[in-house]
């Protein structure tokens, strides 16, 4: 499927008006249900999901949180890539990472019955487990924990979270991982290449 390049100027500055709008409208009685909706490719949309969760809007922050909240309801990731999708569009757009940063965690308990939870950075509270595994990329750039938040929407451990996740590591029948909400989430994982 071709994608029609970015649009900027005033057309995508009402375009991004339209989308929050539709957005707060599909919102407003809870989280939107993405998955149902089939709405037409309408192209590109100059918005960068930087991998420090900084969300950019044609080369701009988007200095409000609400705003960036709102978005990350209506964020859904397709074969071909990470889009906003309303009931009435669909628009394409760049993650470089992970689409959320979890920068808060606690947990209390121990092994199996330990409960690990994150608060991402557009303030959803998710509690690892099976409906919400860990996953761990171990690229050239170190070890890298993620958490799944919703519907192949990950979140990337933020730096400060990660060394306490390490701090609960513990080795199994040869493998390093860490136990949490009644599972085991091994470092070496099938679903580290997801």
């Amino acid at each position: 499927m071709e994608v029609p390049e970015a649009r900027s100027g005033p057309a995508a500055t009402d375009r991004m008006q339209l989308l929050a709008e539709a957005a707060r409208e599909a919102c407003s009685r809870g989280a939107a249900p993405v998955e149902k909706w089939r709405p037409p490719h309408c192209g590109a949309l100059d918005l960068v999901i930087k991998a420090n969760g900084a969300w950019i809007y044609q080369g701009s922050p988007i200095g409000r949180p609400a705003m960036v909240k709102l978005f990350s309801t209506v964020l859904r990731r397709d074969p071909d890539g990470y889009v906003l999708v309303t009931p009435a569009e669909k628009l394409s757009i760049t993650v470089e990472d992970a689409p959320f940063l979890a920068v808060e965690m606690a947990s209390d308990g121990d092994r199996l019955d330990r409960r690990i939870r994150f608060r991402t950075n557009v303030d959803e509270v998710i509690d690892v487990g099976p409906d919400h595994p860990l996953r761990f990329d171990q690229s050239g750039e170190g070890l890298k924990p993620y958490v799944l938040v919703r519907s192949n929407l990950w979140a990337l451990v933020a730096r400060s979270a990660t060394y306490d996740l390490v701090e609960l590591m513990e080795e199994r029948d040869g493998q390093l991982g860490v136990a949490a909400g009644g599972a085991f989430f091994p470092v070496d994982s099938p679903e580290a290449a997801a």
